[in-house]
This record gives C-alpha cells, sequence and structure tokens, in this order.
C-alpha cells in the first residue's frame, strides 16, 4: 500500500534523525538514567527529580528501536546514515534498565517508586499501579531486546507485586504508600475529581501484561489478559455513549461526565493488539466490536478533518492538541482502516492527523522533538516542558514503530 510505505519511510526517518538524538542526549552519565526536565527553551535541568516512568519509557523506547533492526525492520545501513550503530541504541537501553533496576525498585517494599532525585535517591515514594505497570512494560521489551534473563525475571517479580498488593477481587487499585497501605489517588486523578478506579490504570496494566506475555507465553498472563479484557468490556466501556467512561469510585460507578478522546482512540487499537495476540475467539470479537465502536464514535464527534481535540466534559470541547493524543489518533485510525479497509475514511484521517503532527507539533528548533501541546490552530504552548515526567519518546516512538511494523505485517 503505497500511502502507508511512505508514512513508514517518514517514521524510520523522523524515529532516527530526530526522536533518537533527542533522547540519546539525554542520557546522565554521573547519576545514571536520564535526565528528567528539558525547558520549552531546551534548557536541560540536571538537577530535576527523575520520573521513574519516564525511565522506564526511554528504556522501553531504546529497546524497540533496537528490536526494529534485531527484526530486520531497520538496516544497519539504515542506522549509520544518521551516525549511530544498532549496538549504541542496545547500550542506551541497558543504561536505561541498569538504572531502573539500582535505584527506581524499593530494595525494603518490593515495588517501583514515583520519582528519584537527580542523584537517584528516592524522591517520592509513591507506589502506583499504574508506574508498576510501566516498569513491566520496558523490562519486558528491554528483556526481548537484550536476552538478559534478569530482566525478565524483575518483571515477573512486579506481576507478583501488582497481583498480589495492587488489585483486589473486582480490579486493580490506584495509589499506594511505599509500604502498600492505601493513598489517594491524585497522580491519575484530573479534572477536580479523586477516583478511586481509573480507566487508565487498567489499560496499561493490560498493555505491561500484553508486553510480558509476547517474551513469557506465560499462561497465567494470558489468563489476566482476558480477565482486564473482560473488565474493559463489563465496567469500562459504555455501550450507551460509545465510549469509555474514565474515573470511577470504587464499584466502578462513573464520577464525572468525561469523554477522553485521546484515550478512547488510542484504547481502538492497543487493546485490539493485545487480544489478538493472547485471547480466545469470542472474547476477541467481542473486543474488537468495542474498538470498533470507539473509533466510529472518535471520528463522527471529535475529530475535525486534521487533528483531535484532548476531551469532552459536560458537554464541552476542551480544544488543546496533546501530543500523545495526536500520536495515537494516527496509529487509532490506521488500525480501524486495516481492519476493514472499506474506511477508506480512516486512512485519510490518519493522513490528515500526521500532517498536521509534522507541520505543527514536530517542534522544528534545532535539536528538539515534539512541543507537548499546541492549539488547535497549531500554536505551541509555551508553558510546557519539552521533557517532564509524562513527556517522553514513548507515544511518538510507538507511533513511529508501528508504522514501520505496519508497512511489514499489514496490520499493527
Amino acid at each position: 500500500m503505497e500511502q502507508l510505505r511512505h508514512m513508514s519511510e517518514w517514521a524510520v526517518d523522523h524515529l532516527l534523525g530526530k526522536l533518537f538524538p533527542f533522547w540519546k542526549a539525554l542520557r546522565d552519565d554521573e547519576f545514571g538514567g536520564f535526565y528528567g526536565n528539558v525547558s520549552f527553551d531546551l534548557v536541560t535541568d540536571k538537577k530535576a527529580d527523575k520520573g521513574c516512568i519516564l525511565n522506564s519509557r526511554i528504556t522501553w523506547f531504546f529497546s524497540n528501536i533496537y528490536l526494529l533492526y534485531k527484526e530486520g525492520l531497520i538496516s544497519e545501513e539504515k542506522f549509520k546514515e544518521y551516525g549511530a550503530e544498532p549496538e549504541d541504541v542496545l547500550l542506551l537501553a541497558r543504561h536505561g534498565y541498569s538504572f531502573m533496576k539500582d535505584r527506581c525498585i524499593d530494595p525494603v517494599n518490593g515495588g517501583v517508586f514515583w520519582s528519584v532525585d537527580y542523584q537517584g535517591m528516592p524522591s517520592d515514594t509513591t507506589k502506583h499501579t499504574y508506574n508498576q505497570a510501566f516498569a513491566i512494560y520496558a523490562l519486558s521489551a528491554y528483556y526481548d531486546a537484550s536476552g538478559d534473563v534478569e530482566a525478565l525475571e524483575l518483571a515477573k517479580e512486579l506481576l507478583d507485586v501488582v497481583e498480589n498488593k495492587c488489585r483486589d477481587d473486582i480490579g486493580y487499585l490506584e495509589a499506594q504508600n511505599a509500604d502498600f497501605t492505601p493513598a489517594e489517588n491524585d497522580k491519575l486523578s484530573e479534572n477536580g475529581v479523586i477516583a478511586d478506579r481509573t480507566m487508565n490504570t487498567l489499560l496499561h496494566v493490560f498493555e505491561a501484561y500484553s508486553g510480558l506475555y509476547k517474551v513469557s507465553r506465560d499462561e497465567c498472563v494470558r489468563n489476566l489478559i482476558s480477565y482486564i479484557s473482560e473488565v474493559f468490556a463489563d465496567k469500562i466501556y459504555s455501550p450507551e455513549l460509545h465510549r469509555q467512561n474514565v474515573f470511577f469510585d470504587n464499584d466502578y460507578n462513573s464520577i464525572i461526565d468525561l469523554h477522553s478522546y485521546g484515550h478512547d482512540i488510542e484504547t481502538a487499537w492497543l487493546v485490539d493488539k493485545g487480544v489478538d495476540a493472547a485471547c480466545d475467539d469470542a472474547l476477541k470479537a467481542r473486543i474488537h466490536a468495542i474498538n470498533a465502536d470507539l473509533t466510529s464514535q472518535i471520528y463522527k464527534v471529535a475529530f475535525d478533518g486534521r487533528s483531535l481535540p484532548a476531551e469532552c466534559e459536560n458537554g464541552v470541547v476542551n480544544e488543546r492538541r496533546d501530543w500523545w493524543v495526536q500520536a495515537e489518533t494516527v496509529l487509532g485510525f490506521l488500525n480501524g482502516f486495516l481492519r476493514d479497509q472499506s474506511h477508506t475514511d480512516y486512512l485519510d484521517a490518519a493522513i490528515h492527523q500526521l500532517d498536521f503532527i509534522k507541520e505543527y507539533v514536530f517542534d522544528k528548533r534545532n535539536g528538539s522533538e515534539w512541543f507537548y501541546r499546541v492549539d488547535k490552530d497549531g500554536n505551541p504552548d509555551p508553558s510546557e516542558a519539552m521533557v517532564e515526567e509524562w513527556k517522553c519518546p514513548y507515544h511518538n516512538g510507538r507511533m513511529c514503530m508501528e508504522l514501520i511494523r505496519a508497512n511489514a505485517t499489514g496490520k499493527l
């Protein structure tokens, strides 16, 4: 398919020529890991706290770039065009892994801290389920890239932490203190509410377990993926509203009228991919139908023809264009097209969204990457940093990687 080939070729060049050098430059050789903050003006704060989610996602990023080489999807010659060697990328992944292992994991109580200071000492010792999930995701990817069995064992240990300390009989918990006593979920709550359960945490536990299952083929992990898929279908998805609810009380009652456009379009492709790999045919069919509904609804009510707003609360659309939402929109619509190629409107939407990213979301200043946020006209928000605990190479890097893999396989 010519359009997908062009998207993939751009993705290879953008990944190796823009994203890779930006994040490589943030390697901290004195204290380990990667620097935790770069201002809008591209000034690196070498003494900023280092978010453990950020370092997990950077480790995942470099691991997956190396996997593209390992899978034969990017040649060694292509790396050399950008002054890199594949083994350099693996060394960066190992650098991130070592920091995760030595600094982010609590040696006393187990689990991953929320953040450490610039020297790698615990800063915010909250144990959030979301954070455990991203560590599992990164460790699984690093094992896949490197073959380092220790990383796989650490991922399995964190799975045990999540299943034994971050879950009850009806689902997954959110925030806890360092010793796994309950804490307020302020980190994954927004819009003026404090949620006992969130769609976002469930989504990324699903994602983490999908990554672990890919490398372990553990039947227990497979069963957990099916369990989470059923929670998603029964508790999170609203067939009446054609969307996911976002924030819940402890009994899965929605506590806010919020349509998260970005999370719905991300879920639509990410969960499709996970159930394809791990679930039986009946559950796959059920989940695929839900994700087709999410994609259709986003296209009908939210996509403006070239970009996607963040969300709609109480009927009022928030028109900001966050970097991650734009990246996930490309993949969500491309997934919808590849699964039903009569939907050429979805392919057009993915192409137009990518054009918006190229023109407005990617910062064309030398040595930069994507803006955190632009408005609907493409004007960047100078109050947002280029790097902080949430701003990372995960969404935009993954978009590039999935475009490359989709061109090779015909699916996400």
